[in-house]
């Protein structure tokens, strides 16, 4: 065996475990089949501006050891996340906070005040069991915030009318009683400094990265010069499709220079309302702090139905494709050194810092 890792796929996951692995003087190869590494976070040097070419990705977590692990590899800045909701000309704050209850209800000072207001719409669900997701957010934050800000870009989202869509995908709705916009509630929050193909760049650094392969190409060989291997592309795929494909929904991007310094004052606006199609737009140079570049740059996200050749972007945890999924998992099991992880490989929609953290584990449980 030439290799003692074979690692397929240089997104997070994979390149935190071959971070590792090289750590443990592990002869390590990752292959990966786009023309890039980092997978969904990797950013692209335009016009001085580290573009964020997969979507808007913002680091947050309160796990000690992974801030530690990645700020290890580069300097992370003071970024926090405070996207802005618009509907028509109407502008809010998110997460639901004071500054957002004092906008919509003009007789809102203090938290008790929000409250009334939120407390007697909820009402409306006094004593009924959500039966879909328009019924659990009218439940959790009454109607008038649901119709503002949660309804057109569910909608959007899913490509689904709310009252189609079940309960369980808004869980819970956070709502903030202070006049506070951070978004996150983690201890630790930022973007690196310098772009995520930076970070991503030093993790696998002296690391053997082969860029435009594919392993469905040759799985034999593959499978033939490693003792083991680290598989982070679509469960289903591995396997052929033999149960049938999961379902994802995807995103399309449309992504522009502007010959102006700054276009929307704020790194992410959510467009909650149908009068466009698009759910958020995107300013890259908001989310660094010394760009001096003359142009902005902008992306408009659009949600789609995944078809052949897309990226793969958001589970769909219905049961169907949930009973699918365990299905997969439990072949997984029975494949002997191979080890599945991440967000494809799992089915399973994570944070960064989950990413990382569960990379961690299972390096560590399958070396001892």
């Amino acid at each position: 065996m030439k290799y003692d890792y074979l690692i397929v796929g240089s997104g997070l996951f994979g390149s935190t475990f071959a971070n590792l692995a090289k750590k443990d003087g592990k002869k390590v190869l990752v292959i990966e089949r786009r023309n890039h590494i980092g997978g969904n976070i990797y950013t692209e040097n335009i016009e001085g501006i580290h573009v964020h070419k997969y979507g808007a990705h913002i680091f947050h977590t309160d796990y000690k050891d992974v801030w530690n692990y990645v700020n290890s590899f580069v300097e992370f800045n003071r970024y926090t996340n405070s996207p802005i909701a618009r509907i028509g000309n109407e502008i809010y704050n998110m997460p639901f906070n004071m500054n957002t209850f004092s906008k919509i209800w003009n007789d809102v000072v203090t938290p008790e005040d929000a409250l009334i207001h939120i407390n007697e719409e909820k009402k409306e669900m006094l004593g009924k069991e959500p039966q879909n997701l328009e019924e659990q957010a009218i439940s959790l934050v009454g109607r008038t915030i649901y119709e503002k800000l949660v309804k057109g870009y569910t909608e959007k989202q899913w490509n689904r009318d709310c009252k189609e869509l079940p309960s369980f995908i808004i869980k819970r709705l956070p709502v903030r009683l202070t006049y506070d916009n951070n978004y996150f509630n983690d201890k630790y929050q930022g973007i690196p400094i310098g772009g995520y193909t930076k970070l991503i760049e030093k993790m696998l650094d002296k690391i053997e990265v082969h860029l435009n392969t594919n392993y469905f190409d040759d799985v034999a060989y593959y499978k033939s010069i490693a003792e083991k291997i680290v598989y982070t592309g679509p469960i289903d795929e591995y396997f052929n499709y033999s149960l049938g494909a999961l379902e994802w929904r995807s995103l399309k991007f449309e992504t522009k220079i502007l010959d102006k310094e700054n276009y929307q004052g704020n790194a992410v606006i959510n467009y909650t309302g149908h009068e466009v199609d698009y759910t958020r737009v995107i300013e890259h140079k908001h989310f660094e702090f010394d760009t001096a570049s003359p142009k902005t740059i902008v992306t408009y996200e659009y949600p789609t139905d995944y078809k052949e050749d897309m990226e793969k972007y958001y589970t769909i945890n219905d049961n169907k494709n949930n009973e699918l999924a365990e299905k997969y998992r439990e072949l997984a099991n029975q494949e002997n050194n191979v080890i599945f992880g991440g967000r494809l490989a799992e089915y399973k929609y994570y944070d960064m810092d989950d990413v990382i953290k569960k990379a961690f584990e299972i390096y560590h449980n399958q070396r001892n």
